[in-house]
């Protein structure tokens, strides 16, 4: 099968990596010093500002948004090849809206709510945030309560949820709670778009994570929200949450390959200088197996990683794989990053140097979207069904 890009989609990916060379490597220094100084790694408001309006006059923004809303629709091949280029980089952007959001919006949202919240989200006029984890749930969806409850105008929503992204600065949140199923009354998963600024919504204090980044505890006490707040189709949320969770899947795959790339790519030009008692470290046999099993399982991913966006562009089922590929990558570039440090020594080890950070995304992409130990009991668990 062949995964190479046409003209057209190598041009786009080509604008990417000159986007990234011109507009985000050179905000990096300033990123790690805000990371040694214990600040947010986070983008200065007017460079965020600028780096959009720039992006927007390239045509990188909304990439995969539907055209009819201004989105150029591109496959998730491509999508996944300019997410392998932005990680180059420990600059944190990406190009809005964001991908996973957006198409689970895009699969679920009635004309309404596209009109209310897809349109301008793709516009980036707006920042979502995703409500899934609980203090006691993580990746147990059974163990989920947050509840919404029908009342007469509407739903009263109840529960908290952590480890939210953007909460602190979301316009809207896509949350998920429990409802009693129209079937049997039981207990079942709905998603709700839920206004940020609605009476009861309280954020915390920001969570301090490795690797400068933040992310936030809401409750939600008596959240009152419209009928039409309701995405999708009641008791079955956990559809379109699939392709949420595919698509971030996909992607994190897709960033752990550009971080092990430009970790290689600085090991490779590191030891062939570096000398250590009359020899190089390139010519050290450890050294050049740490180079062979980065390039080996950088290319393995890559070739896993643009089947799956394949096969999604095909509208096949991808959730086995994309669970395969999540711990594959995230196992992969853990890996690459830490021989790139050995490597380097105490220098490698350093803050000078981006190294240390881009660890630090790896190992949180290890338990974000589902820890790696849930991702091997799912594959093995589909495997031994169909045996």
């Amino acid at each position: 099968m062949n995964f190479e890009l046409s003209e057209e989609y190598r041009q786009i990916v080509d604008l990417v990596e000159r986007f990234v060379a011109d507009e985000l490597m050179p905000l990096e220094a300033g990123i790690l010093e805000k990371e040694a100084r214990g600040e947010e790694c986070i983008l200065a408001a007017d460079d965020l500002a600028r780096i959009d309006a720039r992006a927007k006059e390239l045509g990188l923004w909304g990439m995969d948004a539907p055209v009819e809303l201004g989105g150029s629709d591109l496959p998730h091949t491509v999508i996944a090849a300019t997410n392998m280029a932005l990680s180059r980089t420990v600059v944190p952007y990406t190009f809005p809206p964001d991908s996973p959001n957006l198409r689970m919006m895009m699969a679920a949202a009635d004309a309404d709510q596209q009109a209310r919240y897809l349109a301008p989200y793709v516009e980036g006029k707006t920042i979502s945030a995703i409500g899934i984890s609980e203090p006691d749930a993580g990746s147990d969806p059974r163990r989920m309560r947050t509840r919404a409850v029908r009342t007469e105008a509407g739903w009263r929503i109840n529960g908290t949820k952590i480890w939210i992204s953007k909460a602190n600065k979301a316009d809207f949140t896509i949350l998920m709670a429990l409802t009693s199923s129209p079937d049997d009354g039981r207990p079942a998963i709905s998603a709700f778009l839920v206004d940020q600024d609605l009476p009861g919504i309280a954020v915390s204090s920001p969570i301090r994570m490795i690797g400068g980044t933040y992310t936030y505890e809401v409750i939600y006490e008596d959240v009152d929200v419209p009928e039409s707040a309701l995405l999708g189709v009641e008791g079955q949320g956990f559809g379109p949450m699939q392709t949420r969770l595919a698509t971030r899947r996909l992607e994190i795959a897709s960033w752990c390959i550009g971080i092990a790339e430009r970790a290689l790519d600085m090991m490779l030009a590191h030891v062939k200088e570096r000398v250590t008692f009359g020899q190089r470290l390139a010519d050290r046999q450890a050294v050049q197996w740490w180079i062979a099993n980065a390039a080996a399982g950088i290319r393995s991913c890559r070739l896993l990683t643009f089947d799956i966006a394949w096969r999604l562009d095909q509208g096949e089922d991808v959730s086995t794989l994309v669970s395969m590929i999540k711990y594959q990558a995230t196992d992969m570039a853990t890996q690459v990053v830490d021989d790139a440090m050995q490597a380097f020594g105490a220098m490698g080890a350093s803050k000078e140097m981006p190294l240390h950070l881009m660890a630090a995304k790896v190992r949180l992409m290890r338990i974000y979207d589902g820890p790696s130990e849930i991702h091997r009991w799912v594959v093995a668990r589909d495997l031994l069904r169909a045996s």
